[in-house]
């Protein structure tokens, strides 16, 4: 794509980046995400969905926006150990760590799941200095379910 010259009435020329699709684009989004200041958030919601396999912990304004996100597995625990309730509590630590300057202090936790690391990880919210307003358990129920086996006949 190549940079284009414009003259100015003075008779100087200043080269001038195009903005082409690509690398060009890429570097011009991230120059703008990096330029964004982080707003300050008084209230919020931590959503913790505690399964067998992991741990996934998201932090969201009160219109749901998300602040910060953090999972065992992406702080580096694998297999059986990411649901475990240490692996839970390095996670809260690791949110907490995120948020630390723009963060809410008074939040909202909706807990999914049946892992056991739900009960750790509300353990560490307070530990780690938040004030929790209200606790709610969003673990989805079957309310019919499927059709049951048929009677085995021998």
């Amino acid at each position: 794509m190549g940079k284009k010259t414009v003259k100015t009435q003075e008779g100087d020329t200043k080269k001038v980046a195009k903005l082409a699709t690509g690398a060009d684009a890429n570097a011009v989004k991230a120059a703008s995400r990096a330029k964004r200041k982080a707003k300050h958030v008084q209230e919020g919601k931590v959503y913790v969905n505690a399964t067998y396999n992991n741990t996934v912990v998201t932090v969201t304004d009160t219109a749901g926006n998300v602040l910060a996100w953090a999972s065992a597995g992406s702080l580096g625990f694998s297999g059986p150990k990411k649901a475990t309730p240490f692996a839970s509590s390095k996670v809260i630590a690791a949110i907490t760590e995120k948020i630390q300057a723009s963060g809410p202090k008074d939040i909202s936790v909706i807990v999914k799941g049946i892992g056991s690391g739900r009960d750790s990880a509300i353990r560490s919210l307070i530990n780690n200095g938040f004030n929790i307003l209200s606790i709610k358990d969003a673990t989805p129920i079957p309310h019919n379910g499927p059709r049951p086996a048929k009677t085995r006949r021998v």
